[in-house]
Parts: structure tokens; sequence; C-alpha cells
């Protein structure tokens, strides 16, 4: 059988993206980011997002099969995110892969958009060793995985219990002034301070609470603490060292991912770290996970920051995982999930 060819599209929040992937070679990847248009509220508004996906969707798939020179019938399988993400996005991206898998008379997947941004490092570094752990940082999800077969078997090992990594960064880069959004702005400020200048907490790592929770996270009280010193500074009419600020912050947040990160492998006799999401494109994070990882004799995968973004080439190659593992398409009436589990791969 030659290698599956697979259309990805992804629709979860403020890309619209379309992708060709046959077998682990990436033939097109086209986004269309709505961002600018939320930035002037602050954060995404799914109402304007769902707009510009209806706008974007047929540009970007007729893109993507062009940039690949195929035609929708070279094509042999639909992907698509079906969740988790905003149900009004979801729905857009859904209903359109639907229409063109009808037309087409093609099957389609209903894949799990987190689980693809795992799924896509293969791309830059080939097949899933087995039995991988797997570090998915976003701006909605830090989550620890075990990773048994990224088509059929996939177990949440920790989870965060409250914000996110990326949701962290986000409301501190508020606080700081920031426009949205504001990791990339954290991540070059941090660039330039020291990150020691400031005691930020590492949440879950100490006592009972860590010990309960050895693979999970936490990051509410880390913003919280920042967002006091800052006020406490600014009641005192002193200077905010943005970059010291910064640089505390990404510190403490990827020494915490770091250290369970490598805790999760040890203790599931892993020595590879799959890691991906949006936040996984933070260079103190890659820095900081490559080093653990070195000294811990573990190889970490991060996939170049073009694909920790959403992008369809991810769900793509988890469409082709899917097909090359033998695994039934979804139902044609299959529903959206936008709080789908992480153990859900395929609907």
């Amino acid at each position: 059988m030659s290698e599956p060819i697979v259309l990805g599209i992804e629709s979860t929040c403020d890309e619209t993206a379309a992708a060709i992937v046959q077998g682990c070679e990436l033939r097109s990847n086209v986004v269309a980011s709505s961002m600018e248009e939320h930035a002037r509220y602050g954060g995404v508004i799914p109402e304007i997002a769902s707009r510009a996906h209806a706008e974007a969707f047929v540009p970007c798939v007729s893109k993507a099969l062009a940039d690949a020179d195929l035609t929708l019938t070279d094509v042999d399988a639909i992907a698509v995110s079906a969740g988790p993400g905003l149900a009004g996005c979801l729905a857009v991206g859904v209903s359109g892969a639907k229409a063109l898998a009808w037309a087409a008379g093609k099957p389609i997947y209903g894949i799990n958009h987190v689980i693809g941004h795992i799924a896509v490092t293969q791309l830059q570094f080939g097949p899933f060793p087995k039995d991988a752990l797997a570090l998915i940082v976003s701006g909605g999800h830090t989550s620890l995985l075990h990773v048994e077969d990224v088509a059929r078997r996939i177990d949440v090992v920790g989870t965060t219990l409250d914000d996110a990594a990326g949701e962290c960064f986000d409301k501190v880069a508020r606080l700081l002034g920031f426009p949205y959004p504001g990791g990339p702005h954290i991540d070059r400020h941090a660039a330039n301070g020291d990150p020691t200048a400031i005691r930020v907490p590492q949440g879950l790592t100490q006592g009972q609470a860590g010990a309960k929770h050895p693979y999970d996270f936490s990051f509410s009280g880390v913003k919280t603490a920042v967002a006091r010193w800052i006020e406490t500074e600014q009641a005192a009419g002193r200077e905010i060292p943005v970059d010291d600020v910064c640089a505390s912050l990404a510190d403490s947040v990827a020494t915490v991912l770091a250290r369970k990160a490598m805790r999760g492998c040890e203790a599931y006799g892993a020595d590879t770290l799959i890691v991906g999401g949006g936040f996984s494109a933070n260079s103190q994070l890659r820095a900081k996970l490559l080093e653990y990882g070195a000294e811990h004799g573990i190889e970490v995968r991060i996939p170049r920051p073009k694909l920790c973004t959403d992008n369809g080439a991810m769900v793509a190659i988890l469409g082709v995982n899917l097909v090359e593992a033998g695994v039934a398409p979804s139902a044609p009436d299959f529903p959206i999930d936008s709080a789908m589990p992480l153990t859900t791969i395929c609907m």
C-alpha cells in the first residue's frame, strides 16, 4: 500500500488551516489567522473567529491542494479537528470537512486537536518510539500523557488543576500592559532579564501537595504571586523591572514543566519526551527541556516553532496515523466536542 495522502483541516480557535500530508511528508501547509481581529479585545471573540473561519475555509483548502499539486480526488482521507475548542469555530471546520468528504466520497476522521499537537512531531523526527511520554503545553492545556499508540491508546499521567501555563503567561502579560497575545512578549523580555531576580513559586512541587500531585500542574498561584509582587512595587512607587519579571516567571514555569516531565519519563521507563502545543514555542521552555533531557538521558522532541501553533499539518499527520493503523473512519454524522477528553483520539 502506498503512503496515504490526508487533507487536514483545523478551526478550533483563531487559525483556519489546511494541510496535505503524505506518509510523513508535509506537502503543503496553509494557515490563515484572525488574531489581529481579536487583539483589540484582549482575547479571542468566538463569534468573530467563527465568521473568519467561514470566510477562510475554502481559500485555505484550495491553496493547500494547489500547493501540493493535487485535487480532492487524489486525497485518500480527510481529517478535521472535532475538539476540544470553541464550539462555533469547530462547527465551521467540521461542517466544511463533512461537505468535502461527502462530495468526494472520501472517509473522514474527526480527530482530537490536542493529540495532533504531539503527532506533528513525526514530520520532523519520524515515528514515535513505543511507550513515549508527551508534554502538551498550550493556552488551554498543560498535560503529561503516556503514548502507548498515538492512533489507539493514550493515557493521562498528569494535568493542570487550574490555569494552564499559557493562561498564566497571558494573564501576567495583561498586568504588564502587553498586547494580546502576551506570551511572545514575555518570551522576548525574558531573554534580557535575570531569572533569579524575583522569587516566583513553583506550584505543586513541595510538601504534601507535591507528593499528592507528582505529575499534575498548577499555575494559578504563580500568576497570583507575580500579580501581588507587581501591585506591591507599584504601590511603593517603584518602577517595575519588566525584563526581570518576565525572566523569573518564565524560569519558574519552565522548571516545573521540565522537572515533572522528567519524573514522568523515569516512572514510565520512557526514554523519549514528545513536546507539543503553542506554548512549546517559548524559548525558555525549549532550552530548559533540552537541558533537563540531556541531564536525564531523555531524548526531547520539540517541533520547530511553525509546527507548535495550530496548523493543518498536525491534523493531517494524525489522520495518516489513523489510516495506517486501520482505525475505522468516523461516522458521517459525528458530533463536535468542545471539551473532548485527551483519551479520545478520534470520534
